[in-house]
């Protein structure tokens, strides 16, 4: 797409469409139409006309053919198209043949073949008839639609059978060519195979069997030329066809036994992909413990229940409620983690399989999307290095498409953007030559490692030094844009040409595009072309709502669709980095296996972080979810969607179900009656089977008939009612997807692809289009398409419905990790993070789609709903832990306690129970290789986070859904630089902190009225004392973490004083854009 280095701003319901920047021809240039068509039959280039237009031999559908092709078509052939069986004219310099003096003539040619239903159409034909009605393209006078070629990097290199495997006495017998056999029920082969196959039943046979074969052309040399490179072509896809399903077919031929690359064939043919169950020696005692602790919680429960304690019934019973609650939340949370896997990817295979030498590359395209919103909360020097990190990737360039969704509309993000493109010419070639990691520059440099390791190019140091250099002033110039942006203007921004920023007001604004990379004559310092790098900031109107990120991550869906349209997507968050090139490649050995990708809707890579300290105070890296619960989940139906790091397949954001799975046919047996009850339902239930394979095929013939539909998409719903009729599928489209019709095309490519005969200018004015404010009004999109709508934690909701739908997804961890991004590491700002995730977690659990009620009869697995539940109710476990917390204060306090005096049964019990929640956890850090720290640190802060975030989530969560109230926590700061981890040891003050506060502040209390009782009434009152005690001291062990984030660090002294003068002066000091700042775009931190 070229746009000329121009912005594109528009909107689709005022009739807007503006260049900016346009030079003096006018606002709006159409762009050169794409050329290079290829011969569909001997897969050369087609010649250009002295008139610049390509050479076209059939002018009834325009089928691409040569003009050697055409010629020797007329000359030894049918004389006839390929494609739509009209006779061939002579064109001018081309010489006569018998017959071109009744051209002007009836030719009955054209009418004896029926070849106007749709019947048995491809899929992709047909998007691509309904895509090229909507922008005149590939048309004939006659109003036949033209299917178009999808990618023009891959060659057409079949020769059609030219008598299509049927005899045909209208053709003379001098004309005709060879006859092919059937494949025997291993699929239709259209074209002739001049090689042995023993797939084959019979040998080809000529027409007339008196006749010599060099009658039909193989005594020329052209023929013979032609052959020998079509032979070539298939036996390298007959390789490809073999290893993706025949695998009975043999090879016969001699040339092929003997070619040295077949055992690297075979080495292509091998799964890309494996899974690694968890040793047997460590998964096994992990289970048992899992059940031997259901036992003995049975007999705590039954010794708890029958032993009440009369003089302290209200704190026995409450914490008897309260240890209920928590053994339910324990079965939901284990359960998901009894079929661990690990999986392990081969990248050398994928190589092998997907991309030849001397060929394009056959893999996937995948679009990038990186996601923002005001770039003073997210510096954009991070965006950029998170920008440079894709554009340097290890992929083929033509394959990488880059969004950047800037939903602020920040005229500092499209500038930082513009000098990111800038330096991304002379950083991605650096890249490439050295084999860098990480390819983000901020990161790389920042390295503390011997950055000449395996380096033998005398070059590198120079180079490296000098891109230093040039990283460095980068860096100033994106330090200014920062600097400059502080103060706006009164009047706003205005861009080099005069033109006011179309952005200046963010909450009234047109959509803008802008391809800064991509586009013709656009490549790096060395010549090489450069992935696409797209800027896309969705129109926004008072009136509309827009639901925040997962309505501007539909929003990059759609325009992508339009643009690119790769079948599949990556999301990235703004400051999460690719730390491994090799990350898109990783994800693609799941998705592009022959046998399982197809079943796969995303692929999950863990969160890794960098900046924060060694010993990870309050549990940033979440390390226990990631590398224990993720992968118990990935043994079930897959992982869930956890926001950022994630490819998807684009046709399960559409809504699609995911495919079934094929049962083998049941076996018959006559050894009981024919009244037996068991034969019968074997019966019944292959009778429901054929039937249910009927309805499919009755209903995939109404698809196609739907499908057919779509090129008349902009002639509305007007005329009579058969005409009514014939557009009704049309309106189901539009319901679903919206008004559209090039998206409406581009979601029935499976593959992906946009035809290469459609202009820049008219993709253009639909991308608008899709980022129009008003696109999704009565459509599906946030109910059943795209992400979904309803929660401010998008993620899970939208893994949670592909699950229902029978998608599975992968849980890949790379040796070097895929991602990195920072995470907050003080205290304040970590628990508004929780508190973000718990409220998302409490609209789910209000809303329709919770796991408890939502997606039964689907393909949604029980384990799988049992991780969901426990992702939903979460957040209800902080009632009963405040409380159970409390109870040892009180106990203290009171001199009494919850459990009466222990019997040697009761100790037992109780014994056994605290052992076996120690060894669950040791086993899980055995087959999990998590450290005794981490699994430490999580054990805490869910302690911290149940005491504060997740209380305060629960109460927002319910006065938003049921009273319909929003509320915000004001964060205020006070702090000091004291080296490296500066800001863990920041203080800012949140009302989350109260709670657990509180709680510290009550124990401490009971512990030393407690021991104060106990000196006072002498040795006796010791005995019970330990129990209180242990209680208490239990509740201040997990919440030591928030006791040094509490008490701060400032010159080596803890402070815990908060002065309300300097948070007085730290809220003065707030800019004019803050002003502006929504609380939208608050709920994106």
């Amino acid at each position: 797409m070229d746009t000329k280095g121009r912005l594109v701003a528009g909107s689709h319901k005022r009739n807007e469409f503006v260049l900016i920047n346009a030079d003096e021809i006018g606002r709006v240039t159409s762009v050169k139409e794409l050329s290079g068509q290829i011969c569909q039959i001997c897969g050369d280039d087609i010649e250009i006309m002295v008139d610049g237009e390509s050479f076209v031999a059939c002018n009834e559908c325009a089928f691409p053919v040569c003009r050697a092709c055409y010629e020797y078509e007329r000359r030894e052939g049918n004389q006839a198209c390929p494609q739509c069986k009209t006779r061939y004219k002579r064109i001018k310099g081309s010489p006569r043949v018998d017959g071109d003096e009744d051209e002007d003539g009836f030719d009955d040619l054209e009418y004896e073949f029926d070849y106007n239903s749709n019947e048995g159409r491809d899929p992709q034909q047909i998007a691509a008839a309904a895509l090229s009605a909507h922008l005149n393209i590939g048309q004939s006078a006659s109003g036949i639609t033209v299917p178009l070629q999808w990618d023009s990097s891959v060659v057409a290199s079949e020769i059609p059978l030219l008598t299509y495997g049927k005899e045909d006495d209208t053709i003379s017998a001098d004309s005709h060519a060879l006859i092919i056999p059937p494949l025997n029920g291993r699929g239709k082969r259209i074209h002739p195979v001049p090689f042995s196959d023993s797939s084959m039943s019979m040998p080809p046979r000529p027409m007339d069997p008196t006749k010599d074969l060099a009658v039909y052309g193989y005594g020329t040399i052209a023929w013979k030329e032609k052959m020998e490179e079509w032979k070539k072509k298939q036996n390298e896809k007959l390789q490809v066809i073999r290893h993706q399903g025949y695998k009975d077919v043999g090879i016969n031929g001699g040339d092929d036994l003997d070619d040295p690359d077949l055992p690297k064939m075979d080495e292509g043919r091998q799964p890309l992909s494996r899974k690694l169950p968890i040793s047997s020696s460590k998964i096994n005692p992990y289970r048992l413990i899992i059940l031997l602790r259901i036992v003995i919680l049975g007999l705590f429960f039954h010794y708890r229940i029958r032993h009440p304690v009369n003089d302290a019934y209200g704190l026995w019973l409450t914490s008897i409620i309260c240890e209920i609650w928590f053994a339910v939340s324990w079965i939901f949370d284990q359960f998901p983690k009894w079929f661990p896997i690990e999986r392990e990817t081969y990248l050398d295979r994928l190589s092998l399989r997907y991309e030849k030498e001397g060929k394009p590359s056959e893999l996937a395209a995948v679009d990038i999307f990186v996601s923002t919103v005001d770039p003073l909360k997210e510096p954009p020097l991070i965006t950029a290095n998170t920008v440079l990190s894709i554009l340097a990737v290890d992929y083929p360039v033509d394959k990488v498409a880059c969004y950047v969704s800037d939903d602020g509309a920040a005229m500092l993000t499209f500038e930082a953007l513009s000098e990111t493109s800038e330096f991304a010419r002379k950083w991605v070639p650096f890249c490439k030559k050295f084999n860098l990691e990480p390819r983000a520059p901020e990161w790389y440099f920042a390295q503390k490692v011997d950055y000449l390791r395996n380096k033998v190019d005398p070059t590198f140091v120079m180079e490296r030094r000098a891109m230093k250099r040039e990283y460095a002033e980068f860096k100033v110039r994106i330090n200014g844009l920062v600097a400059m942006a502080q103060k706006v203007p009164e009047e706003g921004w205005t861009m080099q040409d005069g033109t006011p920023w179309p952005g200046n007001n963010v909450r009234d604004h047109p959509g803008m595009i802008q391809v800064f990379l991509g586009h013709n004559g656009v490549r790096d310092i060395e010549g090489n072309e450069l992935p696409r790098l797209i800027y896309v900031s969705r129109e926004k109107r008072p009136g509309f709502e827009h639901h925040k990120k997962a309505g501007a991550m539909n929003a990059l869906v759609r325009v992508s669709a339009v643009i690119s349209n790769a079948p599949y997507l990556l999301n990235v968050d703004c400051d999460h980095y690719i730390n491994n090139s090799k990350a898109l490649r990783e994800a693609m050995c799941f998705m592009m296996d022959p046998q399982a990708g197809k079943k796969i809707c995303y692929v999950q890579f863990p969160q890794r972080f960098d900046g924060i300290d060694r010993h990870d105070r309050y549990s940033n890296r979440n390390v226990v979810f990631f590398d224990i619960n993720m992968k118990g989940l990935d043994g079930i139906q897959g992982p869930i969607y956890v926001g950022t790091g994630c490819v998807f397949r684009r046709q399960a954001l559409y809504g699609y179900d995911g495919p079934k799975k094929t049962k083998s046919p049941g076996k018959t047996c006559n050894c009981w009656p024919k009244w037996c009850c068991c034969c019968f339902r074997s019966r019944k239930k292959n009778r429901k089977g054929r039937s249910k394979d009927i309805w499919k095929t009755t209903k995939g013939r109404e698809t196609s008939l739907q499908i057919s539909t779509l090129e008349n998409i902009d002639e509305g719903i007007e005329g009579i009612d058969s005409e009514k009729s014939s557009l009704m599928p049309q309106i189901q489209f539009e319901k679903k997807f919206g008004q559209s019709s090039v998206f409406i095309a581009s979601t029935l490519l499976e593959d992906g692809g946009v035809p290469p005969g459609t202009t820049s200018a008219s993709l253009l004015k639909e991308a608008i289009h899709v980022i129009s404010c008003g696109y999704e009004d009565k459509t599906e999109w946030g109910k059943e398409v795209g992400w979904i709508y309803g929660s401010v934690t998008e993620d899970i909701l939208t893994g949670f419905k592909m699950h229902c739908h029978g998608w599975r997804s992968v849980y890949c961890i790379p040796k070097r990790p895929a991602f990195k991004g920072s995470a907050p590491v003080n205290l304040s700002d970590r628990l508004h993070q929780v508190l973000r995730w718990a409220l998302g977690s409490v609209e789910i659990f209000l809303s329709r789609h919770c796991p408890i009620w939502y997606g039964y009869g689907c393909g949604l697995k029980p384990l799988e709903r049992f991780s969901y539940i426990n992702s939903v109710v979460y957040p209800l476990t902080s009632l009963p832990l405040i409380t159970y917390c409390t109870l040892p204060a009180v106990c203290l306090l009171t001199g009494k306690f919850i459990v009466p005096e222990i019997s040697n049964y009761a100790s037992i019990v109780f014994m056994s129970l605290f052992i076996s929640i120690a060894a669950t956890g040791i086993l899980e850090m055995q087959w999990g290789g998590v450290g005794i720290d981490d699994w430490w640190r999580n054990e805490q802060f869910w302690v911290i986070g149940g005491a504060s975030a997740h209380l305060f989530a629960l109460f927002q969560g319910l006065l938003k859904v049921l009273a319909g109230v929003n509320t915000n926590f004001t964060v205020t700061s006070k702090a000091g630089d004291d080296g490296e981890f500066s800001e863990l040891y920041l203080f800012k003050w949140t009302s989350l902190l109260i709670p657990p506060m509180t709680l510290l502040i009550i124990n401490i209390i009971g512990i030393l009225v407690g021991v104060s009782n106990a000196i006072n009434n002498g040795y006796e009152s010791w005995g019970p004392l330990f129990g209180k005690l242990f209680f208490a001291f239990w509740v201040i062990v997990h919440l030591y973490p928030f006791l040094k984030g509490f008490m701060g660090k400032q010159d080596r002294l803890p402070t815990i004083i908060v002065e309300q003068q300097e948070q007085k002066q730290i809220l003065g000091r707030k800019t004019r854009h803050l002003e502006v700042v929504t609380d939208e775009n608050q709920e994106w931190t």
